[in-house]
This record gives structure tokens, C-alpha cells and sequence, in this order.
């Protein structure tokens, strides 16, 4: 069994690892097609050799041709490592720096068997959300983080470790950038491509940064979402007895089934991988499962006549459960539905993302190895008759939005009736969730707060949830935001202030001892700035004007790399920008960070000046772009803060000069 010490030395060359292969008991990623010619597979199989001295590279090289053929990728499965893969409490990590041995245990985490959606293929989420492309680029990484100190920043190009540069003890530890690709090249069959080639990555928004938690991590929006969809299209403050359904129990989508619960509704959430169901389920995000339709419609019926807050899991695929709930209605005349929406990896839907009704789930899997072009056009079919059925829904009275996934844009490219009548073709006839539901929340500077104890200690994040509570008890005692929303399971929306206030709170606690050690504060998509990627691809294909107020053109991605810079030289521990996020690859463009909270005085200074920023940039965006409610939380902002200065719009009174002028 390796140990930690040993991972941090460095790739095992001397001797080299057993070659144990892909392991039986755990999920893995779909067989990739990248369609190289033969001279692309020979530049494949040299990329990956450069991490290897020539004396075993002829031993390696045809492992990794087989690799390649069979997969469509080189992981180097050879040096994935025997080791428990787990968030080990930070001061087992052999390091230099307390901010390196956090990168470390969030490394870990994300790549643990029961976080990770394929952790041998390094996939934490979304089906192909990378931590790394390969296995040495892991073990590069845990040597450089061993070896880093506070004169050092580790730069990481898409999984690569490009190396140790000096920097300073303010710089951050850490700057990953995944994708980054000219515009003109960013297409979803040039980055099959690549990754093969081993050049670049999807690193989604918490994989590739080393953020991500689980579907803890997104409950708290997921909980919102259906909360004030409820209350805006449904005129609803109670949602007991109302039905949401929807699909997917992956790392971000698992949110789901808990979120209807604390909601107070039935929730009924297709999956067709049963690995993925069951793991929610054991877990405790499901309440129950099911593989008969008939017995979900049973169960649902009940929950609805007698109120009871219900999660259920459907082992199936979700074009099903939409055609069963259209028969009912044609039927019954029953609507059975009052909320819908979809969390499939529409993203990446050629490529294991969403799987076609018309195979069974491994069925699926061996066509989109033997024959993907058969396999698109499956999903393609299967993508419209799910929307048909959704319609036929809609048109009686349930309400449906899109996820922020690229459902209604691959819909779209399907040839499925999701445009809006009368509109241009960048309009859908559904709204996004960003768009429609959670829109002016940012706009307000509301969002969630997020941390990871790194002690390990149970009573650690107790003592957190109970500083956290009393920040935000005192704030609604004092009148503040926090009284817009309810608090939810402990955690609450909070606001600019209300983020400081607790980041300063909790490091205080470290300082006195009260827990035991650092706590590491990261990015959630949930937020004013951290979401341009979500918000974007709400804008590109749904007109998202509604959100902004009409005037911020839906491509325009200055906020994320505003963010992304301004977090580093404001405090973050540790900075990404990723190319895709949760919409795909080319449509958008996240950044995030990790800050390390240890007790100091530094740490204290950092949180101030990143956390306000953090948020402030995305406020002002909005304000810009007319939004009323981001007009008055930046101007309260800079009330709060004489050094805040920031640019306001003027707003045209007279709409018929516009008109004048283009007459003249």
C-alpha cells in the first residue's frame, strides 16, 4: 500500500508500479472516439512520454498505445496509486506549507472513490470533469505541493504541472488555467481531439480547481431554485404536495432529490446508471428507488394527495418517465407534474452525458464505443421525444426550466420544438434557472458561503456551523438581508458582508483554538461573480436579457477572467479559469478559488479584501447592465466602503428619441 510519503517523492519509476489496469467494483468513464489519424496517435503516445526517461518508455509506450485504442485516452492507469484515496486530515501531508497541504487534501478528495464519479479515469463530476488528464500529472502535482514554499507558486496548464515558479508570500500558492483555447478552435470535436493528444482538458468548475465537495456543495442552490420557482411561476410559498421532476444523480445533479425534501415536495428523479443511483441512495440524498413506472406513479400520487415530502429515485431513463406523465394526463386529465427541469450532462451528450431511451444503459455504452455516429443520432431522437413530452405538459400548466446544462441548446441542435414563437432563434421558449429563478438573488450580492474543515474533525465543522448561525442570527437581530430568506438547514444566502463577517469569524475560532485547523474557503457556482459561466449560457441560448435587464451582450466572459485575476493579487490561496464549466465546452468560461483560513492576521487581511471583491465584481456587472436590485447593493456597498468606486448607468428616460435618431 503506498503511503502519503511516498506520493509525495514523485513518480515511481525504480521500480516501476504493477500495471493493475482499469479495476473491477468502481464506475468508468464512457470509451472515448477522438477519430485520430496515425500520425496524431503517434504524437499522442510522445506527449505522454515526456514525463518518462527513455530507459522505460519502450516498455511504456505500448501499454499506452493500448490505452488509446481502447479508451480514446492515455490515463496511465499503471500509476494509479495503491493508496486509500481520501481527504487525509492536513497535518498528515508531508509539506512545507499549510496552503499546499490544503491543495493536497482537496486533490484527494476529489479523486476518493465515493465523491468521484470515475475516479481511475481522475473524473470527479459531469462525466468528464478532470482533475487531471493522467496519473503522472498527479503525481508531479503531489511532489511540487511537498516541495512548495511560501516563495513559490505552482502553475498548473490543464492538468500539466508546468512547475515551481519563485513568487512571493501574498502570491497565491496555486494558478490553474483548463482550456484555454483560441476561440476559433474551442469546438467540441477539436477538444475530443486534444484531450486525446493529451494538450488540454475539461476541467469543469470545481474538478479541475480542486473544489469540489459533493452534492453538498450545490444543495443549498438546488433548494433555492425549486424553492422560488415554486413561488414565482406557481404563486406557491408552500410546496407541499407539488410535484418536481426532473433527472440525474451524479456529483452536481444528487442535489436534487435532498433539495425537494427540504423544500417540502415530491421529487421524482430519473437516473438510468444504477451505480450512480445507488450511491445517492446509500449515501442518504434518496429516499427511496424504483425501476417500475407504475409504482413511481403510485407513490407519486399518494405524496401528492397526502402531502408528504418524498424524494424517488426512477432507475430509468427520463424520456420514460416524461411519456408516462403525458399518457396520465391524455388519459386522466391529470396533471401530474407542477414543476420540471433536467440535470442529464447535456454538455457532453455524444460522449455518456445523456443516454438515448431506445437502449438499455450498457446497451448504450457498447454502441457509443462500436458506432457514435449511430449513438448521436439515438440521443438526437431521444432528445426530442423527451421535449415533446415536456410540452405536452407545459401547455396544461407545469412549469419547466433548463439547469444551466445545455438541455434546451442540445435540444435545440436536435430539431426539437424548444424555440419561442415570434422570437429570434436564440430564444427558447423555456427559461433558464440563472435567468429566471435565482437572477436577481445575485444581483442582491446574496450567495452561499461554502468550507472544508481540513482536520477531519466532526466537531471541527460543528463549531464552524455554530459560529456561521451566530453571524447570521446577529445580522437578522440588526435588520440585515439575511430576513429575505429562510434559513435552510443550518446555512443561509448571505450577503458581501455576512461572507466577511464569517470568514472572520471562523478564523478568529482557529486562532483561539476552538478548532483544531485551517478551514479552506472556495468558489461555489451559487454566486454574484462565480457564475458568468451558468449565467452565459443562459444568455447564448435563452435570451437572458430578462436577467441583466436587456443590455449585457450574452458573449462577453469579462466578469470570469476579472475574477479570476482579481482573486489572485486580493489574497486567494489558490485561482482557476476554466474553459466549459457545466454548459460545455466553447459556450462559456468560470473562474474560482480556494482561500486557506489559518488564524493569522494575514489570513483575516486576505479574506477582507478577496471576499468583497469576490462579489462585488459580479454586482457591479449587474448593475451595469441595468439591473435594479445590483444598482442598489452596489451603492450600498460603496456606502459601507468610501474606497469602492464604481461606474453607474444612466438610464435612457425617453425611449423614442432611440427611434428619432435611426429615423433621421
Amino acid at each position: 500500500m503506498t503511503t502519503l510519503k511516498e506520493i509525495c517523492r514523485g513518480l515511481p519509476l525504480n521500480p516501476l508500479p504493477e500495471n493493475r489496469g482499469r479495476r473491477n467494483g468502481i464506475p468508468h468513464a464512457p470509451v472515448r472516439t477522438p477519430n485520430l489519424t496515425a500520425q496524431e496517435k503517434k504524437l499522442a503516445l510522445r506527449n505522454a512520454l515526456r514525463y518518462f526517461p527513455p530507459d522505460i518508455q519502450k516498455k511504456l509506450v505500448l501499454e499506452f498505445a493500448e490505452e488509446l485504442r481502447l479508451y480514446g485516452h492515455i490515463y496511465m492507469y499503471r500509476f494509479c496509486p495503491d493508496i486509500e484515496m481520501r481527504a487525509y486530515p492536513i497535518e498528515d501531508y508531508p509539506c512545507k506549507t499549510k496552503s499546499a497541504a490544503a491543495i493536497m487534501l482537496m486533490i484527494m478528495n476529489n479523486l476518493d472513490p465515493s465523491v468521484a464519479q470515475f475516479p481511475q479515469e481522475l473524473v470527479t463530476y459531469g462525466g468528464n470533469g478532470q482533475v487531471f488528464s493522467n496519473w503522472a500529472q498527479f503525481w508531479l502535482a503531489m511532489q511540487y505541493l511537498s516541495e512548495m514554499t511560501e516563495e513559490q507558486t505552482l502553475v498548473m496548464y490543464s492538468g500539466h504541472p508546468l512547475g515551481l515558479f519563485p513568487s512571493h508570500r501574498y502570491a497565491p500558492r496555486l494558478v490553474i488555467t483548463n482550456g484555454m483555447v483560441i476561440p476559433n478552435y474551442s469546438s467540441r470535436d477539436e477538444y475530443e481531439k486534444m484531450f486525446a493528444l493529451g494538450v488540454t482538458m475539461y476541467g469543469q468548475m470545481t474538478a479541475g480547481s480542486y473544489c469540489y465537495i459533493g452534492p453538498q456543495g450545490i444543495v443549498h442552490g438546488t433548494v433555492l431554485t425549486v424553492l422560488n420557482a415554486g413561488r414565482r411561476y406557481l404563486k406557491a410559498e408552500d410546496l407541499s404536495g407539488k410535484v418536481f421532476v426532473t433527472s440525474g444523480l451524479g456529483g452536481m445533479s444528487g442535489a436534487q432529490a435532498k433539495a425537494a425534501v427540504i423544500a417540502g415536495c415530491v421529487g421524482i428523479i430519473a437516473e438510468v446508471d444504477e451505480a450512480a443511483l445507488m450511491k445517492r441512495y446509500k449515501q442518504g440524498w434518496l429516499m427511496e428507488i424504483s425501476n417500475n413506472l407504475d409504482h413511481c406513479i403510485a407513490r407519486l400520487r399518494d405524496a401528492r394527495k397526502n402531502k408528504i415530502a418524498l424524494s424517488l429515485g426512477y432507475h430509468g431513463n427520463v424520456v420514460d418517465l416524461w411519456e408516462r406523465l403525458a399518457y396520465e394526463l391524455d388519459t386522466t386529465g391529470e396533471l401530474l407534474a407542477d414543476l420540471g427541469s433536467d440535470q442529464t450532462s447535456c454538455h457532453n451528450p455524444f460522449s455518456g452525458g445523456y443516454y438515448p431511451v431506445q437502449l438499455g444503459f450498457e446497451e448504450a455504452k457498447q454502441l457509443l464505443s462500436t458506432n457514435p455516429g449511430k449513438f448521436r443520432t439515438l440521443v438526437q431522437e431521444s432528445l426530442r421525444r423527451q421535449v415533446a413530452a415536456i410540452n405536452r405538459l407545459t401547455d396544461k400548466g407545469m412549469f419547466f426550466w433548463d439547469y444551466g446544462n445545455a438541455f434546451l441548446l442540445e435540444a435545440q441542435r436536435a430539431g426539437a420544438d424548444v424555440e419561442k414563437k415570434g422570437a429570434n432563434k436564440t430564444e427558447f421558449r423555456y427559461p433558464s434557472y440563472v435567468q429566471h429563478i435565482m437572477g436577481d438573488i445575485f444581483s442582491l450580492g446574496f450567495g452561499p458561503f461554502r468550507w472544508v474543515c481540513t482536520s477531519g474533525d466532526p466537531q471541527d465543522l460543528a463549531t464552524t456551523d455554530s459560529i456561521a448561525m451566530s453571524v447570521l442570527e446577529d445580522s437578522i437581530r440588526r435588520g440585515g438581508k439575511a430576513t429575505l430568506h429562510a434559513l435552510i438547514t443550518g446555512r443561509n444566502l448571505i450577503t458581501v458582508r455576512g461572507r466577511v463577517s464569517i470568514a472572520i469569524a471562523i478564523n478568529r475560532a482557529i486562532a483561539e483554538g476552538r478548532i483544531k485547523f485551517s478551514v479552506t474557503r472556495e468558489r461555489c457556482h451559487h454566486i454574484a461573480s462565480g457564475d458568468d459561466g451558468k449565467e452565459v449560457s443562459s444568455q447564448q441560448k435563452t435570451n437572458a436579457a430578462c436577467l441583466i435587464h436587456g443590455n449585457t451582450f450574452p458573449f462577453l466572459l469579462d466578469m470570469a477572467v476579472q475574477n479570476f485575476v482579481g482573486d489572485a493579487f486580493r489574497g486567494a490561496t489558490w485561482v482557476a479559469l476554466h474553459n466549459g464549466g457545466g454548459v460545455g465546452w466553447g459556450e462559456v468560461i468560470n473562474g474560482g478559488f480556494g482561500l486557506v483560513l489559518d488564524g493569522s492576521t494575514e489570513a483575516e487581511e486576505r479574506a477582507k479584501m478577496m471576499l468583497s471583491w469576490d462579489v462585488s465584481n459580479g454586482v457591479a456587472r449587474r448593475c451595469w447592465s441595468g439591473n435594479g436590485y445590483a444598482y442598489e447593493t452596489i451603492c450600498q456597498a460603496m456606502r459601507d466602503n468610501a474606497a469602492l468606486k464604481v461606474t453607474l448607468p444612466q438610464k435612457v428616460v425617453d425611449e423614442n428619441i432611440l427611434e428619432q435618431a435611426l429615423r433621421s
